[in-house]
């Protein structure tokens, strides 16, 4: 069972979590949940023209089983680290999700 906490935040309507992105991978998969609660997610597009950011919001959505314009990157728009919020889920149920995905 995976035991790592995720940095989820309450905000508004939903809940943020912090992103390590790896582009030009294989495959879009979430790889592991890092010490301090960031979860680091591969994609395969390259970080050109905000394509590896809008295939992150479509592949976060299918595994949080909510459409892409629920989530939004609030910070790190060119950067590997980003902030990502996420309309009409709470931080509890973003963390059942994301865990199930990984088990």
């Amino acid at each position: 069972m995976y035991e790592r906490k995720l940095q989820l935040k309450e905000g508004k309507g939903g809940a943020a979590i912090s992103v390590r992105v790896t582009p030009r991978s294989s495959k879009n998969e979430i790889t592991e949940v890092l010490d301090d609660g960031t979860i680091k997610v591969k994609i395969t597009a390259p970080p050109v023209d905000g394509k590896a950011n809008h295939v992150l919001l479509e592949f976060l959505g299918k595994v949080l089983g909510i459409k892409a314009n629920q989530l939004e990157v609030v910070a790190g728009q060119t950067g590997r680290d980003k902030l990502i919020t996420i309309t009409g889920l709470g931080p509890e149920e973003v963390q059942q999700k994301i865990v199930a995905y990984m088990s």
